[in-house]
């Protein structure tokens, strides 16, 4: 029996589809023990190189869709929403937004005085400038902005909010707040 693309393209695609369908259910219902993650993620590609290589093995069959108005019309359905899926701004994923926002209020913190951040890290610009001065950070005046301290220091500005406002300052009494 001679072995050709068709032969083991169909079996590939099927195999992969199995292994995709029920892992991409498993992680619908939220269950991501064990190896489902992953191998959803990573076995995918199976299922993309078996459909590549069933549409090659199949280009005759596969072209005479696209003369058919409902195959055309399901292809073009899925192409939409194919689009539509990956445009970012149509997501309601909270932790990427709140990765966004995160970042976003980092880098407005960074282009503020000291003065600002100490209002948002509910401490005196004295503070502030206290800490950074142990850390061996100099600071000309608490109007400088955390971008130009770091600039000034050879040090990057979000380690110097980090410095400021990711770790609480000693003897605050936060301890219990978590």
């Amino acid at each position: 029996m001679k072995v050709t693309i068709r032969s083991w393209a169909t079996p590939l695609v099927t195999g992969a589809l199995l292994i995709s369908a029920v892992t991409g259910v498993l992680l619908f219902f939220k269950f991501e023990q064990g190896l489902v993650k992953p191998v959803h993620e990573w076995l995918g590609w199976l299922l993309v190189a078996g459909v590549a290589l069933h549409v090659v093995a199949n280009w005759k069959a596969f072209t005479g869709y696209f003369s058919k108005k409902l195959a055309m019309s399901i292809i073009g359905l899925c192409a939409v929403v194919t689009v539509v899926s990956v445009m970012p701004f149509l997501g309601n994923d909270e932790h990427e937004n709140g990765k966004r926002v995160a970042r976003a209020s980092a880098k407005a913190l960074e282009t503020s005085s000291i003065e600002t951040v100490a209002l948002v890290a509910k401490q005196s610009p004295g503070e502030l400038i206290a800490r950074l001065k142990n850390d061996g950070v100099t600071v000309n005046a608490p109007s400088e902005t955390i971008a130009e301290i770091a600039a000034a220091n050879g040090k990057k500005a979000p380690e110097l909010l980090g410095t400021l406002i990711g770790k609480p300052a000693e003897g605050d009494g936060d301890e219990d707040d978590h």
